[in-house]
């Protein structure tokens, strides 16, 4: 028996608000969505070139207000393959939250407050 990883969800706020962010962020794009019949959730899925994994953004109708996160310790990471053009562009965007030069990663915060890991290429 295997099993692989297909997806990670995270509940947004505003859905092309969110969008936008990962597009402009992380280079991903919509691959899939589902709306439901009567208008109560929203589902769009992006991924990168591969799509080997996405990301779920899921919104919600008759949710009010922003997601309690708790403590915030849960992330998805993204590896790039140019570290310091990723650092500038998210710096330009003014996302990065935390940084941890001893380490040489960073953290972007997206418009619901969900944290991103930034890696550099694995050697």
């Amino acid at each position: 028996m295997k099993f692989l990883l297909a997806h990670a969800n995270i509940n947004v706020t505003d859905m092309q608000r969110s969008i936008d962010f990962y597009k402009k962020a992380f280079k991903l794009t919509a691959v899939r969505e589902k709306t439901a019949n009567d208008g109560a959730y929203k589902i769009v899925f992006m991924a990168d070139e591969r799509e080997e994994f996405m990301l779920e953004l899921t919104w919600l109708k008759d949710k009010q207000g922003r997601y309690e996160l708790g403590d915030n310790e849960s992330h998805i990471a993204f590896i790039t393959d140019d570290f310091d053009a990723a650092y500038d562009l998210h710096k330009e965007m003014g996302c990065i939250c935390y940084e941890n030069p001893k380490m040489g990663i960073y953290f972007v915060e997206d418009p619901d407050g969900y944290w991103m890991e930034v890696l550099p290429p694995r050697k």
